[in-house]
């Protein structure tokens, strides 16, 4: 077996451990004598996946009672929509702070649904930072704040996240979500698709609260209700079942790895190492972002020549490392380090920068 060092943006690495329980259990899944994708969403085999899953989550993330858990379908771009329609009642508007490509498309989608302002941007400055508390222009009357917590294109990340008073913060943490602890009081309601941090692609993963799930529309199509999902505990139509299953096994993974504490302790390990590289030789790896806007998950840099860029990707690959190309709307150069790149993928990376820069710097 080959593996390479994966940096791809999403979907991304998977821990080694998970893939290989995964693999042993595809013939027959604990003595059913199926696979887990053949299991019945119905059966007890797969009711008690569906509620380990969930009792993980909740333990590693910290996720309080007043929270419900919904394993959904359709990827955040779907949430894009769900959330305004659920949460957007007529005389009502939301507040969308647009920090990326994706909270760029969100705040669109909440516009064709009812009032959505846009409460702060840095779009001037092609992203290259977070917007600071200041130049926020916040409603205080507004049903939520909308943010996305990393922005996997620009490469920044929210390290604080912005006071909103008794406004609740819904956030996209589609890149970041389990790669750091958070106070989980300020959101009223969190969306993820899980192929960054938590499994493979094919389930999204999301907390709302009781309070604004009381406040939900009911006069909306019924599989679009929060509601309905609560109700049949995500089991109104068939759900992704096995990326259900593999999310388990990622999440007991982050159990084994010594927690959502150890996790974090890593991924600030990777990116000093990575960014501290960058900042060794800053004419040569160009970060794209301002200093404390940079992203533990998305590292983004250009070098001096878009053929240098090239050669970097082209011998990159090469040498077993593969994902690195930055996003085809900015170019340049990513480097995703998502929970499941150890700090040895990492340190084999720096190593090449090194040596790259010797040849060519």
């Amino acid at each position: 077996m080959a593996r390479i060092w994966n940096f791809n943006p999403g979907p991304s690495t998977l821990p080694l451990s998970a893939l290989e329980k995964a693999r042993a259990d595809i013939p027959d899944f604990q003595g059913t004598g199926m696979a887990v994708m053949e299991l019945s969403h119905r059966s007890k085999e797969f009711a008690a996946v569906h509620e380990q899953t969930k009792s993980l989550l909740k333990s590693l993330f910290g996720i309080p009672d007043n929270f419900h858990i919904l394993f959904l379908q359709g990827g955040a771009s779907l949430q894009f929509a769900m959330v305004p329609m659920n949460l957007l009642k007529q005389g009502r508007s939301a507040d969308y702070i647009v920090t990326g490509s994706w909270s760029k498309k969100a705040i669109k989608e909440a516009k064709i649904v009812g009032s959505a302002r846009l409460a702060g941007s840095s779009e001037e400055n092609q992203f290259n930072r977070i917007p600071s508390p200041d130049s926020l222009d916040l409603d205080s009357e507004a049903v939520y704040v909308h943010i996305t917590s990393n922005n996997t294109i620009a490469g920044t990340q929210w390290s604080r996240f912005p006071e909103t008073g008794n406004v609740p913060i819904v956030a996209d943490m589609s890149s970041d979500i389990l790669s750091r602890r958070i106070d989980l009081a300020p959101f009223g309601l969190i969306y993820a698709g899980a192929q960054k941090n938590l499994g493979p692609s094919g389930v999204t993963v999301v907390l709302i609260r009781d309070d604004l799930l009381a406040q939900c529309r009911d006069d909306i199509p019924t599989l679009l209700r929060y509601q309905t999902h609560v109700e049949k505990d995500s089991m109104f139509n068939t759900p992704p079942t096995y990326s259900i299953y593999f999310m388990k096994l990622v999440l007991e993974w982050v159990k084994e790895k010594g927690g959502l504490d150890a996790i974090e302790k890593e991924n600030n390990a990777k990116a000093e190492l990575l960014y501290g590289t960058m900042d060794k030789y800053p004419e040569f790896f160009k970060g794209t972002v301002e200093t404390d806007s940079r992203s533990r998950m998305n590292a983004t840099f250009r070098l001096p020549t878009e053929e240098f860029e090239a050669a970097f990707i082209s011998e990159a690959k090469s040498a077993g490392f593969g994902g690195l190309k930055g996003h085809r709307s900015v170019g340049g150069i990513r480097v995703s380090m998502y929970n499941a790149m150890p700090l040895k993928g990492i340190e084999e990376l720096t190593r090449f920068m090194e040596d790259f820069h010797k040849k060519n710097g």
